[in-house]
């Protein structure tokens, strides 16, 4: 299942109208993207990544009657994720976070997180859409070459490639930016 910020903002919105398929769908779905959520940000065991995950879910089905339809699903899950990982670093479970700073993953940065994350949302849609989608789902979202040939019914050598190009047409145009 190819999982982009679209497709689960849809598969929500038709969750909050009642749709248990499309709240089935989302929660499998959202079970990839917060293991590679935690993974790039904690050292621990597994045992511990997979309790914040399920932690995560379960504040997500209970708060689900917060989410804005409006705005983008993905901040609203990680603002989400983010504070379940603080409260679990402030309880002091055996993660540990790879910079050492977990009051500055919850606040210091926010707006220029979000700033961020439109800056390169505008930079992948300057890209053909397989190249956008391809760098989206190894380098943001954290699926590995095989698991977004699989998704994409491609190969991984034309994951690889497809990724290779599209960072290296983004380095062009942000250094062509700058000057």
């Amino acid at each position: 299942m190819r999982v982009d910020d679209d497709g689960l903002q849809g598969l929500m919105t038709a969750a909050l109208d009642g749709d248990a398929a499309a709240y089935a769908s989302l929660l499998r779905g959202l079970v990839p993207l917060l293991r590679g959520f935690y993974r790039r940000r904690l050292r621990g065991a597994d045992d511990d990544i997979e309790d914040l995950v399920q932690e995560t879910l379960m504040a997500v089905h209970t708060r689900r009657s917060t989410y804005d339809r409006d705005r983008p699903f993905g901040c609203w899950l990680f603002a989400i994720a983010r504070y379940k990982m603080v409260d679990r670093l402030r309880r002091g479970a055996r993660l540990q976070s790879l910079d050492g700073g977990e009051d500055e993953i919850a606040t210091d940065g926010f707006e220029d997180s979000v700033a961020a994350r439109i800056d390169v949302e505008d930079l992948l849609a300057t890209l053909s859409a397989k190249q956008s989608r391809v760098i989206r789902a190894t380098r943001i979202l954290g699926y590995s070459v095989a698991e977004t040939a699989q998704a994409d019914g491609i190969g991984e050598s034309d994951v690889k490639v497809s990724v290779h190009r599209g960072l290296k047409a983004l380095m062009a145009r942000v250094q062509g930016g700058r000057r």
